[in-house]
Formats: C-alpha cells, sequence, structure tokens
C-alpha cells in the first residue's frame, strides 16, 4: 500500500482530503476504499457522487465540491498513468538463465540480466543490465539489447538488431525479419538480399504480432520514445522520428520517412517512399499515397453509413467521371457568352 500524500508528491499532484492508504487503482463505478482512480471527462465528474473510491485524481475544474479525497493536478490522465505504475510496478524475473535457454559461448550477458525458459542466444549477442528476456524468446547472432529492455516472450529478434535502452517488445513481435524485396524475371520473383539491419532507440515499445523489417541495404530505424501498437507491419528502410505513435493494424511501406511526435491512426495504410513531416496526423484508416510534409491533421476514408445510402452512393460512384466530364463541357460554352456580357439572368427561381 501507499499513501495518497507520498502518490500526490511523486506525481506532483495536491492532495485534498483525508490521507489514507491505497493498494490498487480501478474505474469511478468499480472502486473501494483501498483503490485510486481518476475523472479526465467533466461528462463523468456525475459518478464522484456514488464511487466508493479511497481518492480520485482531477483537475482544478472538477475539484470544486467534490467529495472525499482528491489529487488535483492539470492532467488527470497523465497523473493517473505515473500513480498507477507506482501502485503496480511490473514483476521482474529474477537475474540469472533459466536452466531451459540455449545460450551460445560467445554471447556476453550481464549478471543482472534475466533469461527465460526455452530462449535462444546466439553468438555473438551483448545483453544490458536488468534485460528481460521473457520465456520462448529467440534472439540472432550480432544483437545488441540496451539497460532496462524486456522482451515479454516469444519475440523474435534477427540477425545484427541494435534495440536501445528500456524498450518494450510485446509477445510475438518480430523485428529484424527480411524485408519484401523481390525482382521480377520473365513471370517468377527473385529475392533480393535484405543486407541491413533494425535499430530501436530507446524507450521504443513494439507491440503483439507486430513486425518491423531490416533494411535491405542501410538500416531500418525507429527512433527514441516510439510506440508500435498491435499488428502493425514496418517495411525495410523506414524511419520513424521521436515520440511518434501508431495504432493497430497499421503499414508503412518500405522506405517511407516518418517525423517526429506523429501520430498515425488504427489501419492507416501508407505507400512507399514518402516523406512524412513532424506533427503530422492521420486519422483511422486514411489511405496515404502521397507526401506530408507539412504539419496538420489528415484524414480519408468513407464513415460507415445505412447500408441502403452506402449502395445509393456507391452506385453514383461509376459516373462521377461522365459528370465531371459533362460539368467541363458546360463550362467551356458558358465562357464565351460570359465574356461577351451575355450570359443568362439566373432566375427568381434559381
Amino acid at each position: 500500500m501507499i499513501l495518497a500524500s507520498e502518490i500526490a508528491e511523486r506525481i506532483g499532484a495536491e492532495l485534498r482530503g483525508e490521507d489514507r492508504p491505497l493498494e490498487r487503482v480501478a474505474p469511478l463505478d468499480d472502486a473501494d476504499a483501498g483503490c485510486l482512480s481518476f475523472l479526465a471527462a467533466a461528462k463523468y465528474r456525475a459518478s464522484l457522487s456514488d464511487t466508493r473510491a479511497g481518492a480520485v485524481i482531477l483537475a482544478p475544474a472538477q475539484a470544486e465540491g467534490a467529495p472525499g479525497t482528491v489529487l488535483v493536478v492539470d492532467n488527470p490522465y497523465l497523473g493517473f498513468a505515473r500513480a498507477a505504475a507506482l501502485l503496480h510496478p511490473p514483476r521482474r524475473a529474477p537475474a540469472g538463465v533459466h536452466a531451459s535457454a540455449v545460450v551460445d559461448a560467445d554471447a556476453r550477458i550481464d549478471p543482472t540480466a534475466s533469461i527465460g525458459a526455452l530462449c535462444v542466444i546466439e553468438g555473438g549477442v551483448e545483453i544490458g543490465a536488468e534485460v528481460e528476456i521473457g520465456p520462448g524468446c529467440i534472439v540472432r547472432a550480432g544483437t545488441r539489447i540496451g539497460a532496462g529492455s524486456r522482451l515479454v516472450a516469444r519475440v523474435t529478434v534477427c540477425e545484427d538488431t541494435v534495440i536501445g535502452e528500456r524498450a518494450l517488445l510485446h509477445p510475438g513481435a518480430v523485428i529484424g525479419r527480411d524485408g519484401f524485396g523481390f525482382a521480377k524475371d520473365g513471370r517468377r520473383w527473385v529475392r533480393i538480399p535484405q543486407v541491413g539491419r533494425v535499430r530501436l532507440g530507446n524507450d521504443v515499445e513494439v507491440g503483439a504480432n507486430s513486425a518491423v523489417d531490416r533494411g535491405a541495404i542501410g538500416e531500418t530505424v525507429i527512433e527514441d520514445g516510439v510506440k508500435i501498437d498491435n499488428l502493425i507491419q514496418i517495411g525495410h528502410n523506414v524511419s520513424v522520428g521521436e515520440n511518434t505513435a501508431m495504432a493497430a493494424c497499421s503499414g508503412i511501406s518500405g522506405s517511407t520517412r516518418i517525423g517526429r511526435n506523429c501520430t498515425i491512426g488504427g489501419a492507416v495504410g501508407m505507400a512507399g517512399h514518402l516523406e512524412i513531416g513532424d506533427d503530422v496526423h492521420f486519422t483511422g484508416m486514411a489511405m496515404v499515397t502521397r507526401s506530408f510534409p507539412e504539419a496538420g491533421l489528415y484524414s480519408s476514408g468513407v464513415p460507415a453509413m445505412a447500408n441502403a445510402d452506402w449502395r445509393r452512393n456507391a452506385a453514383r460512384f461509376r459516373h462521377l467521371d461522365e459528370l465531371a466530364r459533362r460539368v467541363k463541357r458546360l463550362e467551356a460554352a458558358l465562357e464565351p457568352a460570359a465574356a461577351d456580357g451575355d450570359a443568362p439572368e439566373p432566375s427568381g427561381d434559381a
């Protein structure tokens, strides 16, 4: 348990009300006296009167008249994230190498690192201090993993990959597999050797079953602080700038460069060899087929609608080109009349 006053001090909040011990986090409607909850949106303020939470994190605008113990902070969501990390610290595996792991004699493993059951660590691998390699992971030859990083389970890290400090790779992630590179020989495809590598920066997170391909030549680079969700494909020689976040099921084609502090919504598809600037934000299911060097919010795709409306609209899509041509012909016919001052006057019914 941690006292509310200690949590307030650690997250930079002001404690109002009774100091009390807290042991876990919970939503407002499912909390008890030992729980810490939070209120991030004003529309849920009515829930404060009914909650049994021991303490609630909220913004100054919501704190006036709030019952019970509250921790007041400018950004409740961020405050809650930091408080949750205090109340629910990650479990650390014990240092050492599990008896079932296969570790090459040429691998260098810090004595504070943990190598789990059924892992394979190949020759030339370097594993830093307090790294945790969870069960079933495979780390191929020449890979370097920085201090404090964690491979949760069944992560595959291919040859010569460089992983920075405090990286978090979730189950099933594959880092450094061959990129999708083929040359056409008549009707057959010929594989192009992928001889580059992947470099992940510090504090990078890669979600479950996501893949980051090695460079065909040179590096695929994921810079510091990048967050990659589940089921994402990063093609060869892609570069992703610092603190960019990417939601599930997105795909980034080869050699595209994404700037810093971008957000990529779920199921975004991005063509190859594009230049995406800093602070560019794509909403979910955007189809990105050209470069966007300027900061801003961009969207595409068709939102869901009633099926009958969709069917009518889809039927009309086939006539858009014909309609555009008719409009051009009408404009061309009206231009001479307008130039002579003989353009027809709009009717009173227009």
